[in-house]
């Protein structure tokens, strides 16, 4: 597994080295995979969290932190979730997400924003 890391703004760097079978290039991983919503992204439109459609407005009979976490159980290298919190803010429009994952190099926590 490599990635390119990206800066404070979210962008690639160039000139430093690459991430690699780490538990910090699996966190990347998931965070670049959390931010993609679903249909945003013109050649898979079926990519992508789907915050629209299960995880933000009114959820009757829904469970979003289940499609949260699927999204994080299917990236490459997660072996498994060990601790989740998922806070939604209706008033600032923010959601918060944080968990402890195992992956396949060591654990790592990760702590979005979105």
């Amino acid at each position: 597994m490599k990635y390119r890391p990206l800066d404070n703004f979210g962008d690639y760097t160039v000139g430093v080295p690459f991430l690699e079978n780490s538990p910090n290039c699996v966190a990347q991983a998931i965070s670049t995979r959390l931010k993609l919503w679903r249909d945003e992204w013109f050649v898979d439109t079926s990519d992508g969290t789907p915050y629209t459609q299960d995880v933000l407005g009114k959820r009757q009979q829904r469970t979003p932190e289940a499609a949260i976490k699927k999204r994080i159980l299917g990236t490459p290298g997660v072996t498994a979730i060990t601790a989740f919190s998922s806070q939604y803010d209706g008033d600032t429009r923010i959601l918060r997400i944080e968990a402890t994952v195992d992956t396949l190099y060591g654990p790592v926590s990760i702590s979005e924003t979105l």
